[in-house]
């Protein structure tokens, strides 16, 4: 199938998009909080075309999957990852994750992707862990993630249009901002379950993916903006690559938390180069 649901060990549908030759390798798309893997168009769209076979699906909560109240943590996304590869019978894949997805790639790779993943990409990402600590004193405060769980759970059409412009760089002076990138962004977010929504931000904020990323053998990109608002690049990406076994990262100056979007043409070629290399 082209599209589909798959439904998992406790009967919640996930669903996902499967395009290109079967024979093709394999990229697999995971999208960040809260959106849909209508998130990775740009990237679906060019890959597809150089070839590719391209897979993303909908985290459970998220999108067109199932609104559950339950299982909307780091492993249980990590399972559902597992019983999607094996529903489509996919045996080898390179894993692409954009923020929380980040977090959802380097979690799946340890617990379940032994064999089956050959390359992945980090983007944006939250790994190692975001939260501040005594142990990470340069992370977010946690009252940054209170703000974000207080705004969710009871403002979120407003709260989410407002932080499309952090998310994008739109409120940097003389930034061209995109109206029609802003909806389509506050649209993927409202499609998911408020409930999955307000407890994945305990999972992209204070889940610790420290030994997910030791345990990543595979040759790892990793991608972040300088101006990452969102998932600032010295507590995120500099960091991720010096954990990881195999890892290689570029960072880009300006570049903001969304740049797979507003940047696609740089991050495609990027993209490209690691995965025919």
């Amino acid at each position: 199938m082209d599209s589909g649901f798959v439904t998992v060990k406790d009967g919640s549908q996930i669903f996902y998009k499967d395009w290109g030759p079967r024979d093709g390798q394999v990229i697999w798309f995971h999208h960040g909080w809260p959106l849909t893997a209508d998130d990775w168009d740009a990237q679906m769209m060019f890959f597809l075309q150089n070839g590719y076979r391209v897979i993303a699906h909908d985290r459970r909560g998220h999108g067109r999957s199932t609104q559950t109240d339950k299982g909307n943590d780091m492993d249980t996304y990590s399972a559902d990852t597992a019983e999607l590869v094996a529903a489509l019978k996919v045996k080898k894949a390179i894993h692409v994750g954009h923020s929380t997805g980040g977090g959802e790639v380097a979690r799946y790779t340890r617990q379940h992707g032994k064999g089956l993943v050959t390359k992945a990409v980090l983007i944006s990402s939250v790994p190692p862990i975001m939260v501040k600590s005594a142990t990470n004193p340069d992370g977010v405060p946690l009252s940054v993630f209170d703000d974000i769980r207080k705004g969710t759970a009871f403002n979120r059409p407003q709260f989410y249009m407002d932080l499309t412009l952090p998310f994008y760089g739109f409120n940097r002076p003389g930034a061209k901002v995109s109206e029609a990138v802003r909806n389509n962004w506050w649209r993927q977010g409202m499609m998911g379950g408020v409930k999955a929504a307000y407890d994945c931000v305990f999972q992209f904020a204070q889940v610790d993916f420290t030994e997910d990323l030791r345990a990543m053998d595979m040759p790892v990109l990793v991608l972040h903006g300088e101006d990452d608002q969102i998932v600032p690049f010295a507590n995120s990406g500099a960091k991720s690559v010096k954990l990881v076994k195999n890892g290689k990262l570029i960072s880009y100056p300006g570049f903001p938390h969304g740049m797979p979007t507003t940047h696609a043409d740089v991050i495609n070629a990027d993209l490209l180069k690691f995965f025919k290399s």
